[in-house]
């Protein structure tokens, strides 16, 4: 069997790789404690797991839902966003629910991207934002994010040439796998940016509500004149322990959108509606669990970092997200390498940099996502077996 060129390009090598080796380690009867995924290990709000529950015994629950999202979902999409950043939506037309923000991130390129066009691209950056872009058959250029740049773009460094041929850009913060923040003047850039060069803006925030020690991560769409030149993608799977039910929702340019939506029209007929009325109950419900949840990632940052950090291994302490990006300690060859010790060793599973881009190798990133005894367990288990 011949299969298509259009995926030799994507790779999950790195993700495979470490799964192999969890499990040749678990076959040996060695405990792993996985902080390598980032799938939310708490549950919903019980309000929230309610509503689910009452929305799947409504006969109305079943059939298909519009690829669009249901105009009572759209309607609390566009209330929430004007509540916690202020920006207004017209839920009808800048507003268009997802099946998980990967959905729109993965489709979005199929809406935009012509073979050739290309994309300005983070590097690290979540993989997907590259394997949307190869799927479409369009070109990467890389932006570089160094810690020595608090790991922004730096948009002075992308030649001319490139900025006036590139078609659209993608940004991340509170960012995975960075854990980097952003403040309203980096996207007052990014928009003047955009706007001189024709450049439309994927910004993917689906981190907004876990940032610590009183922080509060802002919208781009805070910015006058975002909406003319891009959208915003968000999703309830982080925020309200969610994942699974595979729900987010991009906003913004209403012509993005409409062509996002045309794909999917064609592709799928929306998300269950009874997860759509589950996750109108979690944004216009009470959000002390949205603070809750913030609260625990924040002891689970301190328990890891301030943990690490006094066995010798130091990194920086983010203020959002729920992963740590942790350079490797010097004595290993690569990122890979110091993963391998540290699941064999050790019995932790992170995830090596480079799984996220070139810039990536040298560094690994750790998710938050157990409780605080297993993050207290593979701190001492790390400082009894790795040289760091």
């Amino acid at each position: 069997m011949k299969t298509a060129t259009r995926i030799a390009a994507l790779s999950s090598a790195v993700f495979s790789q470490m799964d192999r080796l969890r499990q040749e380690v678990t076959a040996q009867g060695k405990d792993v404690i996985n902080l390598g995924i980032g799938s939310p290990d708490r549950p919903p709000a019980p309000h929230v797991r309610e509503a689910l529950m009452k929305a799947l015994a409504r006969d109305d629950a079943y059939g298909y839902a519009l690829s669009d999202g249901l105009p009572e979902f759209k309607e609390a999409v566009a209330r929430w966003y004007a509540q916690r950043f202020g920006v207004q939506l017209d839920p009808a037309e800048e507003v268009l629910s997802l099946m998980g923000s990967q959905d729109g991130l993965g489709h979005i390129y199929l809406a935009l991207i012509n073979r050739g066009d290309i994309a300005l691209i983070p590097d690290p950056g979540y993989p997907i934002y590259t394997a949307g872009l190869m799927l479409a058959e369009g070109e990467k250029y890389a932006m570089p994010l160094t810690r020595e740049n608090h790991y922004l773009p730096d948009f002075d460094a992308i030649p001319r040439e490139v900025a006036q041929k590139a078609k659209m850009m993608v940004l991340n913060y509170p960012s995975n796998p960075l854990a980097a923040t952003a403040e309203l003047d980096f996207f007052e850039r990014a928009v003047a940016f955009a706007s001189q060069n024709d450049i439309m803006i994927l910004h993917d925030v689906a981190y907004s509500e876990l940032a610590y020690d009183g922080y509060r991560p802002v919208s781009f769409l805070q910015v006058p004149g975002a909406k003319e030149v891009g959208i915003e993608l968000h999703s309830v799977s982080k925020s309200y322990n969610l994942a699974g039910c595979r729900l987010g929702m991009a906003v913004g340019n209403k012509e993005i959108l409409n062509a996002l939506n045309r794909i999917k029209s064609n592709i799928d007929y929306g998300v269950f509606k009874a997860v759509q009325w589950a996750a109108i109950a979690a944004l216009e419900g009470p959000q002390d669990m949205v603070q809750e949840n913030a609260f625990v990632y924040q002891k689970r940052r301190d328990l890891l970092v301030d943990g690490l950090t006094a066995l010798g291994w130091e990194m920086d302490k983010p203020k959002a997200s729920m992963f740590v990006w942790a350079p490797i300690p010097t004595g290993y060859s690569s990122s890979y390498d110091f993963a391998e010790q540290l699941i064999r060793k050790a019995g932790v599973l992170v995830i090596p940099g480079n799984a996220f881009g070139d810039l990536g190798e040298g560094y690994v990133r750790i998710a938050l996502v157990v409780p605080d005894e297993k993050i207290i367990e593979a701190v001492q288990r790390i400082g009894k077996a790795i040289a760091l």
